[in-house]
Order: structure tokens, then C-alpha cells, then sequence
């Protein structure tokens, strides 16, 4: 797999007379592909069916002629102003029934049947004219779906759908739903709020206390379902007249839809990556973290997606967006450490990436984005990022083919599981997605290249180690499946503990065949109220009682089973801190064969094929391993 860069270009922001001073100077400085169009179409179409598609001719034959490939973007993240005029009824609705007015992006709302068909046209048009191109080598769909909270709407058209949606999950005769059937499943006897018909059931928002959280699960799924059918609607076009892959850009900690649903009707996943600005407004990190790795970025969470997004891609990923200096949208936005962008970029190709492209190319000077940096400045001089860039370049055309070696160590991540903790967490800000992310953190400190797996991965046999902490809802495929593969299997906690519909199972969790351990009751803890364990680190945040007649691995301070064990397969009865977490983590390795390090927190390694990459995010030299890590430095070495 060869490896390259590109950026984002938006030639309708500029005079037609930089269009080939610009292209020069990407082709010079090593970039290969050029994002364009996904923000275009008051250009594309300025008023209904009146379609002006020569300067999008001119831009892409521009930017070929230069030897650059393109990938073409629909515009349907931003419908223009005139869309509103034939369909007010389009925007989204949020959970306080306000709807999401026009004047920025993402405006609209996925069941709303009429702007699904302006979408149609508008990529049936721009897939007739450049589908054969020789210039557009990728497509991507939309932009960033369900960024800025918009995957979820309360809207009228996404209660109809709604009810639609109800009545095929709960066939009846006649296809045409149980209304029966989805009350015993919702357990609507509770509280009197049985339904007599699919049409008297709403959305679940503005209820006095909380709503069914069985309700509340099924129009999570829903509403995913929709972004994968919106999806779908523009991949079945772009296919019916072009051979080019197509991807879709997602982003960090949006976890709303099913990507790995989405990304089955897609060739290539790709995300964007912003370091500096998701530690700020979504990275799970204390204070002192943050001030730590203000400059740098945290090192884990760029590295847990770059995996994550291989899995949602089937192996075939891009970085399509990466931060190369500071942001405008986060909360504070310090600029990077000179060698951090070069850094990001190693990064993510060692985690298998094909190709990497900067946002954006110029700085906007008007607009949202006037203060979001790009690789030039608004005066086309250049910025600190693309000296980084173009060094990458360089290093890219020396650098060996990737070489593939699948990991040892899998971690399983479930977006079904997100909705149900998210709906019923149990206690004050408690996350699935954080459970996780902590268990990937303590496998990168031990040194270990993981992959993460969907739910129904059924290929465990590759692994020597499978985590699979906190899934709300295990089918009885997946239990056999993990207690099958052979491989040291880690549990829980809260894993099991709801059923299909939202319901606590019987028997009780984990029910996990093989696994002598029943979770009698359980409690959340205050954040000032940590369990201690007998070997030393706490419980914190969420604690599972046991009756057990398994191996204890480790007790509470109180004498209670925490971890336990029945040959192969592990429970752990509650979401333990980073330092009882690791110890977890060199216990499973050992007994999986599989040796451990343990990383400084500034320094993560990650292992090709053919290399193996180490990369320094500290200020400061790091020695590890007898190896001196300069400062903010990749360190690559070969494997034999």
C-alpha cells in the first residue's frame, strides 16, 4: 500500500486567476490529492434545476492538469438558502423542539422525504458530469454526519418515519406491525403507557421525567438507520455511473450512528482528525492533562479512531481532514509544537492510513472559519504547516511500502452499547465510550498495536487477547463466539446487563457460558468515593457484586470479588483506574503469551508489517528501551 497526502481546496473561494498558482504549489509540495466541492452548492446550483457546472470543470481540469487527483464531494452537508423556500419543513428539530435554522451548516433533517430527493438530483447530476472524469479519482458523501448533534431529530418527518420504522421492527400480520408485540417489548405496562396504535406513539423528548428507556433505545437506532439510508441514497447514484471509491469523512467521539453500518456502503473510511481541538471538548482528560498536552494533543484518542476507522473501513482508511495548526472551534486553541503535524501524520500512517490530507489549503479570511489555520495564510504566504507537510512528502517517497501484521490484541467497540449507556448510564457522566477509551489507553501504555472489532467480528481466531468491557447487550452468538476463540477473554463490566429491548435478562448477567459469575446487584459511586483494591488502584465510577465460584484474580479492599476468572475467560465487576487497569492489562497478556511494556505516558509505539514506529509526544527526550526518543519526534525501525 503506497502511501500520500493531500489537502482541502475550495476554488469557489477564490478569483479563478490563483486556481493554477495554487495547484503548482501543492503538486510541489508533494501533495497527491485534492478534496473539493463538499460545501459548493449555492455555486453548483444558485437557484432550483438552474445548474452552473463550468467552473467546477475548470477547478478540477486545473488541478489534473497538475497531477493531482480529486476527490469530488456532494454538497449536501449545506443546502443553500432557496431549499428552505420549497421545503421549510426540512430543518431539524432538537430535543427542546427547536428547530436548527439556516445560517451555518448541517441544516437539515435525515426521514424529510422532499430534501432526500433534492439531494437525488443534485448527485445524480454531479455523478452524470464527472463520474468518468479521469481527474476525480474518490468521491466522498456529505460532510461530517452528525457533527455538531444534528444525527438526531424530533422533527414531524422523523416521527412518521418513526412509526414506519416501528411497524416493520414489530411485524404483525400483513407486515403491518404489533402494536402488542412492541408493548411487551417496551414494557409500556409500566407507567400505563401502552399504546393501542403505532401512529399514537412519539418521539421521545419534552416527557416530564425520562422517557421508556426501551423508547429512547429504538429511535437511537432509528435515527441511525436513517443516516445509513441517506447514505445509502447517494452511494447507489454515484456507483450507477462511476468505478471511483467513495468515502465519507467522520469525526472524533460522534458516535450517534452505526459507522459500521454506514461504512458498508462505502469503499474507503476516513475521518477528521483535530488534536488540539477535540482535547479540548471531547477527550476524556483531567485539567492537568489538558494543560499537558495542550500543544500536542492527546496520545491516545487520534490513535484509538485511526483503528477504529480501519475497522468501520474493512481496512482501507484515510485521514481526510488533519488539523495542521490552530483551530477556531474548540474552547481554547493553542497552536501545535513545530513537529507535531509531521508527527500526527506518521502517526496515522502506521496505523495503516492511505493517505492524509491537511484542512484546508489557504485560511478562509471571511465567515466561521476566518480564524481555523490552513497550510498558507490568508495572504497565500506560508504557514507552519506546510514546511511539516511537504517534509512528510519527502520522507513518504523514501519510506518502504506497508507491510501488513494484524494485531494480537482486539478490543471490541459497539455503538448499540454507547446508545444504552448514554439512555441509562446509572450515574452522573458515566460513558461507554470512556470505558473503552480507558482500556485502550492502558493497551497502548503496555505497548501493544490493537485492533478494534465490531460486535459481530466472527474472525477471533486472529487473537490472542479480546477486551470487550461494558457491552450493554451480548447475543448469545457473541458470548459463544468469545468463550469459543481460543483466545484470553476479558468481560465487563455492565456487560449482558440489558437484553435486545432494554430489559434486565434473566438469568442475570453476564450469563456468559463457561463463566461461574452472576451479578447480584450493583451501585455508581461518587467521584470522591473510589472502592479500593486489596493490590493496590480503585474502582471508580460503576461496581458489580458477584456470586462466584471462580478464580479471583482481584478483591476489593472490603473482600469482594473484582476480577475473576474461569480458564480463559476474565469478568471484571467495575470500571477500574488507570493504575489497577494496567496491572489488568500485563495480568491478560501473560496468561495470552504476550509481552508487555510500560510506556511513559508521553510515548506510544505501534507495529507494521515491516516497521516499528515510536512516537515521542513529550516536550522533553524520553529513554525507553535502552532508545533515546528526542522531543516530539517519530522514531522508525525496521523489523526483522
Amino acid at each position: 500500500m503506497k502511501r500520500t497526502i493531500g489537502t482541502c481546496y475550495y476554488p469557489e473561494h477564490w478569483p479563478r486567476e490563483v486556481w493554477e498558482e495554487d495547484a503548482r504549489r501543492m503538486a510541489e509540495a508533494g501533495l497527491t490529492w485534492v478534496r473539493i466541492g463538499e460545501f459548493a452548492w449555492s455555486r453548483l446550483e444558485p437557484e432550483p434545476g438552474g445548474y452552473e457546472f463550468d467552473w467546477l470543470d475548470s477547478a478540477i481540469a486545473v488541478l489534473g492538469k497538475a497531477g493531482l487527483r480529486v476527490v469530488l464531494g456532494t454538497p449536501t452537508a449545506t443546502p443553500p438558502r432557496w431549499m428552505l423556500d420549497r421545503h421549510p419543513d426540512m430543518l431539524a428539530v432538537d430535543a427542546e423542539g427547536r428547530p436548527r435554522k439556516f445560517g451555518s451548516r448541517r441544516h437539515y433533517c435525515f426521514s424529510h422525504e422532499g430534501y432526500k430527493a433534492e439531494c437525488a438530483k443534485i448527485v445524480t447530476r454531479l455523478a452524470e458530469r464527472y463520474g468518468r472524469n479521469p481527474h476525480v479519482a474518490a468521491w466522498q458523501t456529505d460532510n461530517e454526519y452528525g457533527c455538531h448533534d444534528t444525527t438526531i431529530s424530533y422533527s414531524d418527518a422523523a416521527r412518521k418515519a418513526f412509526r414506519l420504522w416501528l411497524r416493520a421492527r414489530y411485524g404483525g400480520p400483513g407486515n403491518d406491525g404489533d402494536i402488542g408485540a412492541l408493548n411487551e417489548a417496551w414494557g409500556n405496562v409500566f407507567w400505563s403507557m401502552e399504546y393501542a396504535d403505532f401512529d399514537d406513539i412519539d418521539t421521545p423528548n419534552l416527557t416530564v421525567t425520562e422517557p421508556n428507556p426501551s423508547h429512547a433505545l429504538d429511535y437511537r437506532r432509528f435515527s441511525s438507520d436513517q443516516v445509513v439510508a441517506f447514505n445509502r441514497l447517494q452511494t447507489e447514484i454515484i456507483r450507477a455511473h462511476s468505478d471511483a471509491p467513495i468515502a465519507h469523512n467522520y469525526m472524533g467521539r460522534v458516535t450517534d450512528f452505526d459507522h459500521y453500518k454506514v461504512g458498508a456502503d462505502l469503499e474507503i473510511a476516513s475521518w477528521d482528525s483535530y488534536p488540539l481541538g477535540f482535547l479540548e471538548d471531547r477527550v476524556p482528560a483531567s485539567v492537568e492533562r489538558q494543560r499537558h498536552y495542550a500543544r500536542q494533543g492527546d496520545p491516545d484518542f487520534q490513535a484509538f479512531h485511526h483503528d477504529l476507522y480501519r475497522a468501520v473501513g474493512r481496512g482501507r482508511w484515510w485521514v481526510m481532514e488533519q488539523q495542521p495548526g490552530p483551530v477556531n472551534w474548540a474552547p481554547h486553541n493553542p497552536a501545535p509544537l513545530p513537529g507535531m503535524v509531521r508527527l500526527w501524520s506518521w502517526e496515522a500512517f502506521a496505523h495503516g492510513a492511505e493517505a492524509v490530507c491537511y484542512f484546508r489549503w489557504r485560511q478562509a479570511p471571511m465567515a466561521q472559519e476566518q480564524m481555523h489555520a490552513g497550510l498558507l495564510r490568508p495572504d497565500s504566504a506560508e504557514a507552519q504547516g506546510l514546511a511539516e507537510a511537504r517534509r512528510v512528502a519527502a520522507e513518504l517517497a523514501e519510506a518502504p511500502d506497508v507491510g501488513v501484521s494484524p494485531p494480537s490484541v482486539a478490543l471490541i467497540f459497539d455503538y448499540d452499547a454507547e446508545w444504552a449507556w448514554a439512555i441509562q448510564p446509572h450515574g452522573k457522566g458515566l460513558s461507554y465510550f470512556e470505558l473503552v477509551f480507558d482500556t485502550y489507553r492502558a493497551l497502548r501504555r503496555a505497548g501493544h498495536s490493537v485492533d478494534i472489532i465490531a460486535p459481530d467480528h466472527r474472525r477471533l481466531e486472529d487473537y490472542k487477547l479480546i477486551l470487550a468491557p461494558g457491552l450493554m447487550h451480548m447475543t448469545g452468538g457473541l458470548k459463544s463466539a468469545l468463550a469459543e476463540s481460543g483466545a484470553v477473554v476479558l468481560i465487563g463490566p455492565r456487560s449482558g446487563a440489558r437484553d435486545r429491548t432494554m430489559r434486565t435478562p434473566v438469568p442475570l448477567p453476564p450469563a456468559i457460558p463457561g463463566l461461574d459469575a452472576t451479578v447480584s446487584h450493583v451501585e455508581s459511586l461518587r467521584p470522591d468515593s473510589p472502592v479500593s483494591l486489596a493490590s493496590g488502584g480503585t474502582i471508580r465510577s460503576y461496581r458489580e457484586f458477584l456470586e462466584t465460584g471462580a478464580e479471583v484474580l482481584e478483591r476489593t479492599a472490603d473482600n469482594e470479588p473484582a476480577v475473576v476468572a474461569r480458564g480463559k475467560l476474565i469478568y471484571c465487576a467495575g470500571w477500574l483506574d488507570a493504575d489497577a487497569m494496567f496491572r489488568l492489562v500485563q495480568n491478560l497478556s501473560a496468561r495470552a503469551g504476550l509481552g508487555t511494556l510500560d510506556l511513559p505516558d508521553d510515548v506510544r509505539c505501534r507495529d507494521t508489517g515491516t516497521e516499528r514506529f515510536w512516537f515521542n509526544y513529550g516536550a522533553c527526550e524520553h529513554t525507553v528501551q535502552g532508545r533515546s526518543l528526542p522531543p516530539i519526534s517519530v522514531t522508525r525501525e525496521t523489523l526483522t
